[in-house]
């Protein structure tokens, strides 16, 4: 079985990239931290074994971009008019290049386990699979997996709801399709999951919990909330 992840991506543009959580940190220090997680999603996925990876980004200056970090990924732009949109030409060109089970995450996961990407690809290889939701704390899902594309699955959806994962469910219902359930896990939004991160004993997402530590020492020396 030919395996890919998709990974969506931004252009760091301060002002365009978490911009929930620059109201708490500022755009550039949001952008900072943006450019930090994407990094610690990228290291985990290029561990994963025989999975092809392809970043598919949002640009705003229409421009890939390029940089050792970057090396030996397959980079990609984003089409479409809204998120379901894009995510849906994203597994067409992924099937479209003869992949047979592809999953898609995106950028703001610096801590999801990567066993649970594992533990998808092990569901799809499932004759009765064909779909993997991995849900999201905030309702909506943070991981989606399939064989082939359905269309339906990425309409008609309230996108940034916590009504996305309800609905992906409901019309996977209605197509009859069989569906697998991930552990829950939470994206990066606030300011207070990067303090979750940070209050998390191990090691994992050390670039995000760098720059997050280095803001939060600037932030105390400052007297600021």
């Amino acid at each position: 079985m030919k395996k890919a992840l998709i990974i969506f991506a931004r252009e760091p543009v301060p002002g365009k990239v978490k911009t929930r959580l620059a109201r708490d940190v500022g755009e550039q220090a949001a952008a900072e931290l943006y450019v930090a997680m994407l990094a610690d999603v990228l290291e985990k996925a290029v561990s994963l074994d025989d999975v092809r990876l392809l970043v598919f980004w949002a640009l705003e200056t229409g421009i890939l971009p390029d940089g050792p970090e970057f090396q030996g990924l397959e980079m990609l732009e984003q089409q479409g008019a809204d998120l379901g949109e894009r995510m849906k030409n994203a597994f067409i060109r992924a099937f479209n290049l003869g992949i047979d089970a592809c999953c898609c995450i995106g950028s703001d996961l610096p801590d999801l386990p990567l066993d649970y990407i594992r533990q998808a690809f092990r569901e799809l290889e499932q004759p009765e699979t064909d779909v993997v939701f991995g849900p999201a704390e905030d309702g909506g899902y943070y991981l989606v997996g399939m064989k082939k594309i359905n269309d339906r699955l990425f309409a008609d959806i309230a996108w940034s709801t916590p009504l996305v994962l309800e609905t992906s469910l409901e019309h996977a219902r209605e197509l009859k399709l069989n569906t697998c359930l991930l552990p829950v896990w939470y994206d990066i939004d606030l300011i207070g999951d990067l303090r979750r991160l940070a209050s998390l004993p191990g090691q994992s997402a050390p670039r995000t919990r760098s720059v997050f530590s280095r803001m939060a020492d600037y932030t105390e020396k400052e007297g600021r909330p």
